[in-house]
């Protein structure tokens, strides 16, 4: 019996009523075409017409109809906190490394380079367990990239 497709998306509020659910890293967010397994044990081929950043909310559209939510999984993260969090954010992103920006905090993946520089700079770092939703790409994008781009 063939797999269940997905060959688009319902963006966040802009649909209602998943049939199920999939949990994805940030890293497994990004994709265009894969194997995924649902909560419930259920395997269904994504396969998008180009690469694709998912948001927390996100539900893919399955051939037979039913709506697959994408859940967007808990990661080990470092918090940044202190006084000054633009200079901090400026030395994040000034290395291209993704960075969920709030009002009062930044937080980033684990990265102990990062973290050592990160204390240099004075911030006040907190390893947590939280959904990671960083600030999309300049232009549109949505997600940064490396120096490779």
């Amino acid at each position: 019996m063939a797999l269940p497709t997905a060959h688009s998306l319902r963006r966040a509020g802009d649909w209602s009523g998943a049939a199920d659910a999939v949990t994805l890293t940030y890293e497994a967010r990004f994709l265009r075409r894969k194997v995924l397994t649902t909560a419930r044990g259920e395997r269904f081929i994504v396969d998008l017409p180009q690469t694709t950043s998912l948001n927390h909310g996100d539900a893919f559209k399955l051939s037979d109809g039913r709506l697959i939510e994408v859940i967007a999984a808990k990661e080990p993260l470092i918090e940044i906190t202190g006084p000054d969090l633009p200079r901090l954010a400026w030395h994040i992103g000034n290395r291209h490394m993704p960075c969920q920006i709030e009002p009062d905090r930044l937080l980033i993946q684990r990265d102990h380079v990062i973290r050592d520089m990160l204390e240099k700079l004075g911030a006040t770092l907190r390893d947590v367990s939280e959904r990671f939703t960083p600030e999309g790409g300049a232009y549109g994008h949505g997600r940064t990239h490396s120096h490779a781009h």
